[in-house]
């Protein structure tokens, strides 16, 4: 039987300066989707899939984070006094999702590889592991992270997230070269080519930032070789796991949203608010109304 994940490394380093001066005091994965962080959204789906520690690779500026994910004993009894028994109760809940561990990013060269060389001693030998962006996520019915558990559990191999984007749009991602078909979501993945552009994309199937990885990977890691900006990403280190073993590419069933710049987080915002039970009809009738006078 295969070994389960039960850890996750998320990526919470970058100083979000698009953000500025929004993020100056506040991490940017710590921006709300309407009441709820970033970051939060994706330790729930982590959880949701098995995982039970959460490895947060941050930055000097990311003490915020720790906060959200501590107890709060004060704030709990507060709320509890004023008969807010319930809110006392979430916030309760939030730091109990996990077992956090918290790692300071360090090192040179940079590059989205580096945290998992940062937390690579917290990985056993025999262990997959969960990365995640910490400003991507996926609004879906069933837990994106179990959708690349699921896949992994197919295959036994390292599975990276896929969606379909217009072949105009392929200077902005790096884009899957994929091979055989393994079940109706699930496919080989020969290669991944960063942001090659319509002319030259090798399909349509972009990754996006969430991996379930075999623990191989990490060998090729710590080569930390560097691609043409001087970094070592992830990307390049797949691309060598693809040509020793194999490697898969799981489409997930949902609605990608990355909150890295202004234009994207207010689309997750909307979308959130549109689908939100609470919110939706009047926020729709809101939105009606307002497209109606585009003057004001």
């Amino acid at each position: 039987m295969l070994k389960q994940p039960t850890k996750a490394i998320i990526c919470a380093a970058g100083l979000g300066t698009r953000f500025l001066p929004q993020t100056k005091a506040m991490p940017k994965e710590m921006l709300p989707i309407i009441d709820k962080p970033v970051i939060q959204i994706i330790v729930e789906q982590a959880v949701a899939a098995g995982v039970t520690d959460i490895i947060m690779v941050t930055g000097s500026t990311k003490r915020a984070i720790e906060d959200h994910f501590d107890r709060s004993d004060e704030l709990e009894a507060d709320l509890r006094e004023k008969g807010k028994g319930d809110k006392a109760d979430e916030i309760k809940a939030i730091a109990e999702l996990a077992n956090f561990i918290y790692i300071r990013q360090k090192g040179t060269p940079k590059g989205n590889a580096r945290p998992i060389l940062n937390a690579q001693h917290l990985i056993d030998d025999d262990e997959p592991f969960f990365v995640f962006f910490a400003d991507d996520f996926f609004r879906s019915t069933t837990a994106w992270p179990l959708q690349l558990k699921d896949a992994y559990n197919q295959t036994g191999k390292s599975v990276i997230s896929l969606i379909e984007v217009d072949k105009k749009d392929a200077d902005k991602y790096g884009m899957a070269e994929i091979d055989e078909q393994v079940s109706e979501r699930v496919f080989r993945v020969k290669s991944l080519v960063e942001k090659p552009g319509f002319e030259k994309t090798p399909s349509a199937f972009a990754s996006v930032g969430s991996y379930l990885l075999t623990p191989d990977i990490l060998p090729l890691i710590a080569q930390e070789k560097t691609g043409p900006k001087g970094e070592i990403t992830l990307a390049d280190s797949i691309n060598e796991l693809a040509i020793q073993d194999k490697v898969y590419g799981c489409f997930i069933e949902g609605v990608w949203h990355d909150t890295g710049d202004q234009l994207k987080y207010l689309e997750a915002v909307v979308d959130a608010a549109l689908v939100n039970p609470r919110y939706s009809q009047d926020f729709r009738q809101y939105l009606d109304a307002r497209l109606k006078q585009p003057e004001l």
